[in-house]
């Protein structure tokens, strides 16, 4: 399993268990949930599930492969935003996870852009 699949499993596990659980019981398991409104919560299980989509739909289907690169670059954004929010309120326990998976991003679209890019199909018969 290679680096975008890892982290689009990530991303899409995340973002349906923050759609699907109730506040309660995600609060329970997720410390800051507590310290936003619900719908912030619902908003960031979204992007966390399409972003996680969005990392390999494009490519695997090659339908718009340059979307690729652009969620990875939305998902490190929203990494570097969490990164933000807990140094703000003093939770230092969850920034190395957050580095790294931003990291891991940045380098997905890098290659998703450069010269591991994918093409797109020509709507002719590929042989």
């Amino acid at each position: 399993m290679g680096c975008s699949t890892r982290i689009s499993h990530f991303f899409i596990i995340a973002g349906i268990s923050k759609l699907t659980m109730s506040i309660d019981d995600l609060s329970a398991q997720i410390e800051w949930v507590k310290l936003v409104p619900s719908q912030l919560v619902i908003t960031i299980g979204i992007c966390e599930t399409l972003g996680g989509l969005g990392l390999i739909l494009p490519s695997i289907t090659r339908v718009a492969p340059i979307l690729t690169p652009v969620a990875a670059i939305c998902l490190a954004f929203m990494m570097i935003l969490a990164i933000i929010f807990h140094v703000i309120y003093k939770e230092y326990n969850g920034i190395f996870v957050n580095v790294i998976i931003a990291a891991l991003c940045i380098f997905i679209a890098w290659g998703r852009y450069g010269e591991y890019s994918i093409d797109p199909k020509t709507g002719k018969a590929d042989i």
